[in-house]
Order: structure tokens, then sequence, then C-alpha cells
């Protein structure tokens, strides 16, 4: 249990909507007192950076600049490092169109490189329509995060990845896929945290998604039940989590049990 780095799921690990989630401020707090380096993993595409850490922030978790990675920075940096100046038609919010723009890459329609989808709370029928031809015209069909459903205060909402399959299933094209559980968006978290990843833990409230991702890239894994993923869900998995607890609480006070 003595890790030297952290990657960090946020939704319904570090927080649910705008409710903190009980033990993320203290977890963070310790690692933070312990300089333990650790960096924030999410899926979901419509933060900024800025809104990232200002929310962390207002729910009293210690996060800066640096410890943000999003699938939409993630997906920004995978089409300039394989197409320095694409072109991109974007369905996604502002976390998404800022993270591209930051590349330098270029935001239009027609005549484009590359559909970008990410989710998007004001999707429309024109949208979807104008995706679809674009992939038919050729363009490469690339999505920020495949999660079908996301935990907030209301319940399981809709995710990015039911926007694409419907975008999938109208043009029979198979998107590539940056966030977890995606190695793509792995790989460049462990470069930015510069940790090896034997010493490193994945954590995070959905198997699909974040468990995967460390057992993709052979980091271990810590599965809490604050989210999406629930303990008889692990009954129908062929990998189970190198750990499960039921809380970010728990495994603080495991890590300070260990650590006597």
């Amino acid at each position: 249990m003595a890790y030297n780095g952290y990657l960090i799921d946020l939704d319904g690990t570090i927080f649910r909507g705008e409710k903190r989630i009980d033990g993320a401020q203290a977890f963070i707090d310790y690692l933070h007192t312990e300089s333990i380096p650790y960096l924030f993993l999410t899926n979901n595409s419509t933060y900024t950076e800025e809104m990232i850490v200002q929310k962390l922030n207002r729910l009293g978790i210690n996060a800066s600049f640096n410890q943000i990675l999003t699938s939409a920075i993630a997906t920004a940096k995978y089409i300039k490092k394989n197409h320095a100046d694409a072109r991109c038609y974007v369905i996604g919010e502002a976390g998404l169109q800022q993270a591209l723009l930051n590349e330098d890459l270029v935001l239009m329609g027609e005549h484009c490189d590359y559909v970008v989808v990410g989710l998007d709370r004001e999707i429309s029928y024109e949208k979807l329509a104008n995706a679809c031809l674009y992939i038919r015209e050729g363009a490469h069909f690339i999505v920020t995060n495949k999660d079908v459903a996301i935990p907030t205060e209301q319940g399981l909402l809709p995710g990015n990845g039911a926007i694409a399959a419907s975008i999938a299933v109208s043009t029979g094209v198979q998107p590539t896929y940056i966030g977890k559980p995606e190695a793509i968006m792995m790989e460049e978290a462990m470069k930015l945290l510069g940790v090896q990843r034997e010493t490193l833990l994945m954590i995070g409230d959905n198997y699909h998604t974040d468990i995967m991702a460390g057992i993709n890239v052979n980091i271990d894994t810590l599965l809490v039940l604050t989210g999406y993923s629930k303990r008889e869900d692990l009954e129908h998995v062929n990998i189970q989590p190198t750990y499960v607890t039921n809380n970010l609480l728990d495994w603080l006070d495991e890590l300070k049990r260990f650590s006597k």
C-alpha cells in the first residue's frame, strides 16, 4: 500500500454534483501534507482546467492547474500529435472547445478532418446530423470518452457514450475513444505525473472506466463504492480491482494503519 503517486477520478469519487463525497477532503489533505503526487483524471470533457480547479477549491479540495487531466485535454493532445493543423467539428461544451483551441487546432464544420464528440447538454438533431455527414465525407471520428451514464446529485444521467453511440450506429463507423479506460489517456497521465507505474494507484468509482483503465496499463486499482459501481457488480467481472473500499476515508484509515 506504499504508493508513490495517485491517479484520482472526480465524478463519483471526489464529488457528486456540487456535493463533496465523504473522506475526499481528508484523503487529499493527507496526500498534500505527505508530498505524495496526485493527478485528478476525469472523463468529463465539459470542464476547463480553471473550472475544475475552482470547483475543487470551492469544495475544500486542494488542487492546482498542473494536477488536472480531462478527456478533452487528452483528446486535443492526441489530435495535435497526429495532425498538427487539424480542422475539427466539435460536439461538446467549453472544456472540449478550449482544450482544442489551446493546441492551436481549428474549429470548423464543412471540410473538417475530425469530428470530435464530447458530452453536450445542449445536443440537437442538427449537431448529430452534421457529425454524421462529415464522417461519411471522410472525417475521422474521435470521442472523448465512452461513459454511457454519469453520477449526479439527481442520479445517473446520460453520458457522452450515449451521444456517440447514436452517431456510430447511424454511420456504421466506430470511433477512436480517448478517455478512460483507454490507454491513450492513461499514458498521458503517467507521463504528466512522472511516477513509475509499479508504485502508482488508480482510484475511481466506475469499474468499467476507472478500474479497467488501471488494468489496461498494468497499474494497481482501488474501487470506491461512492458512485457508479456496486460491490455486487464485481461478481460478474473477470479481473478484480486490487482493492475495494466504501469511501476514501476508509482507505485513508488503512493507509495510516499500514504506515505505523
